[in-house]
């Protein structure tokens, strides 16, 4: 057996050793695509095993993340930091080498996949990050960004309609430096794709602006080899591999089957598979020779690296201000200190204005400052507000555009930012109305579990979009986004509240917010604070202890303010709170909490035009609500509001009527 075929098999080997010891696991991509997977980490990509963050290293993404194994077991053979004692704990608590791929666990693994069709939108973000940062800091003789991103993914991955969008903003952009490997085995859990996907996949992604290449055998690493060196040659359009496999090949009993993806092989079988690839090392065992084979392969990415230290040596010295600008770039912690020390950021009038016009105004202020903001909005920017002014949008055409046209495609537009802010040298924006958050839910999960600071800017967030009807009145969206982990919910009942909220976002390093904005004018209000950085503050306040106090949020703070001042001119005593995040309230300490909403005043109502779920941690199963517990109507905003009760005459009543 010759030294690829058998590195090859020890992929093969290894991966179903590993799943059977966890006694759960997916053998059939790993046994399949071993052959393309070896042949594209040793023939062509560059990567430093020592340094798996060097900036300049090829992507790789596996987008059919169940088939983690795979990416393990090269990540061993090829020398970085996941020892055989981790591959042994394969899919176990505390594991580095857990069920699907995760970003920040296993040294080598670019961002976390699983869901199928994200990790294909996460490489198009990725070769965009490369496409924009060489357009910025590359110089004549001095290519200091040059780096290819390759997404391997299955049949599954296919079928999702985020794969149909991520390819075809990546052919309109005319990302050359990416490449998609597609095995094809026609196998998905339930059997045989006949049923379910007989498209031309060639056709789509050719119609789409792709170069396609399709190799018949999976097993032939050469035919393999000679489709990534024609896709590496071309620089105008991104480009497909097809290659035919077998799931679960080698296998002599699951080959082919269903029955061999998502489940261990069984004891049996897995004897089976190594007597029928000839391979005859103790379990768990790979020979020197792979890792020495391995170890001299991985040698082209770390001369690769050691040319490229130098290069930077040189393009320090040459070009010293861009040399600042490239490490303040690269550096994740310098993003925002242009913002936060920046008295012009926090400067404002008092004319009244919705907030996502305020989040506009802020939005120039910070890509004024901040030359790697990037992002964009599903189609919708003029009515988001999230245009940066002279910044250029970005096309093939022109790599140094900052604003991104996504289209209409906001489950793209989500993963993408995450691809973008996962490559590094970024912060990214995605933007679209808040009822469209339901079609990028999924990437913005992805965001909270990579822990990736991506900032979610949702305008027209209520019933206030008004006229268009409840098919884009988004009242249950807040206690969507507000039941996921890991992610700031924040929604401003001003501009200052906005400018304080953005902020926040723009400092963050581990977690995205997602930002709420009206459609409808707001004023700003005299008693709001940068307290809102707590996530709830007295914003109004009575003599002595209140007898209720209202809690509430964004555009529906002003009419509770004006409640208030009726209350307190019949002598109510009533204590108002604004609450633009739950997330950051609920981590301050147990004193702060006790004097926003002290448990002596049992009697609280909530002011929100979204559903009253979720709020009852804090009103008690008695609280009163001023809601929208069904979906909207088709009438102006004004006309809804009083319809709903959400003006100061209607939130008094209700106040005098608990009281």
């Amino acid at each position: 057996m010759n030294i690829r075929d058998l590195s090859i098999n020890a992929i093969r080997v290894i991966s179903a050793e590993a799943i059977e010891k966890a006694k759960s696991g997916h053998p059939g991509l790993p046994l399949g695509a071993a052959p393309m997977a070896y042949t594209l980490w040793a023939d062509m990509m560059n990567f430093d095993p020592a340094d798996p963050n060097w900036p300049n290293r090829d992507r790789f993404v596996l987008s059919a993340g169940h088939g983690s194994m795979l990416v393990y077991s090269l990540l061993n053979i090829f020398g970085y930091d996941v020892s055989m004692d981790d591959i042994k704990n394969f899919r176990q608590r505390g594991s580095r080498t857990p069920g699907h791929p995760e970003l920040g666990v296993t040294p080598g693994v670019e961002i976390s996949t699983g869901p199928l069709g994200q990790g294909i939108a996460n490489a198009v973000g990725m070769a965009i990050a490369e496409t924009q940062l060489a357009a910025r800091f590359n110089k004549p003789g001095l290519p200091i960004v040059n780096h290819r991103t390759y997404a391997l993914c299955g049949d599954g991955c296919m079928m999702e309609g985020l794969s149909y969008e991520a390819a075809s903003i990546a052919g309109t952009l005319a990302l050359s430096k990416l490449t998609v490997i597609y095995d094809s085995n026609n196998i998905t859990i339930e059997g045989d794709t006949d049923g379910t996907f007989r498209e031309d996949v060639a056709a789509r992604f050719r119609s789409q602006g792709w170069d396609v290449y399709t190799v018949e055998d999976g097993n032939d690493c050469d035919a393999i080899k000679a489709a990534l060196d024609k896709a590496a040659a071309q620089d105008k359009h991104p480009s497909l591999i097809i290659v035919k496999t077998q799931i679960g090949y080698g296998c002599p009993a699951k080959q082919g089957s269903a029955a061999s993806h998502g489940a261990p092989l069984g004891e049996a079988n897995v004897v089976a598979t190594r007597e029928n690839l000839g391979w005859e090392y103790d379990p768990f065992t790979i020979p020197q020779e792979v890792y020495d084979y391995a170890a001299a392969k991985a040698q082209r990415g770390i001369k690769a690296h050691d040319l490229w230290n130098k290069r930077m040596a040189i393009y320090a010295e040459k070009y010293p201000e861009d040399y600042a600008e490239w490490e303040r770039t690269m550096d994740p912690a310098g993003a925002f200190d242009a913002i936060t020390s920046d008295a012009d950021y926090f400067a404002y009038d008092d004319a009244p204005m919705a907030t996502r016009v305020a989040c506009g105004k802020l939005l120039q202020k910070m890509a004024a400052k901040m030359p790697n903001l990037v992002g964009g909005s599903a189609d919708l920017a003029s009515s988001n507000n999230t245009v940066m002014k002279g910044c250029g949008t970005y096309s093939d055409q022109d790599r140094l555009g900052r604003n991104i046209l996504f289209g209409i495609r906001e489950h793209a537009m989500g993963a993408i930012c995450n691809g973008i802010q996962a490559h590094g040298g970024f912060r990214t924006f995605a933007s679209t109305f808040f009822v469209f958050s339901d079609y990028m839910k999924h990437a913005v999960r992805m965001s909270a579990l990579m822990k990736l600071p991506v900032m979610y800017i949702f305008s027209h967030d209520s019933i206030g979009v008004g006229e268009d009807g409840p098919t884009h009145q988004p009242v249950e969206h807040l206690a969507q986004f507000r039941s996921m982990p890991g992610v700031v919910v924040f929604r401003p009942a001003d501009y200052r509240e906005t400018m304080h909220g953005m902020a926040m976002a723009i400092e963050s390093q581990d977690t995205p917010y997602v930002l709420v904005t009206s459609r409808q004018n707001l004023p700003v209000l005299d008693s709001s604070s940068e307290l809102c950085r707590k996530g709830a503050y007295v914003i109004k306040d009575c003599q002595g202890t209140p007898d209720l106090i209202i809690i509430s949020s964004g555009a529906e703070v002003a009419p509770s303010m004006d409640a208030w001042k009726l209350l307190d001119a019949q002598g109510v005593k009533v204590r108002l709170v604004s609450m633009p995040s739950m997330e950051l309230f609920d981590a301050q300490t147990k004193e702060y909490k006790e004097s926003v909403l002290p448990s002596t005043c049992t009697k609280r109502m909530v002011v929100e035009a979204a559903t009253s779920f979720g709020w009852h941690k804090y009103t008690g199963m008695d609280g009163a609500f001023v809601t929208v517990d069904t979906f909207g109507a088709s009438a102006p905003a004004n006309k809804l509001f009083e319809e709903f009760g959400f003006t100061g005459e209607a939130i008094a009543a209700k106040a005098r009527e608990i009281l």
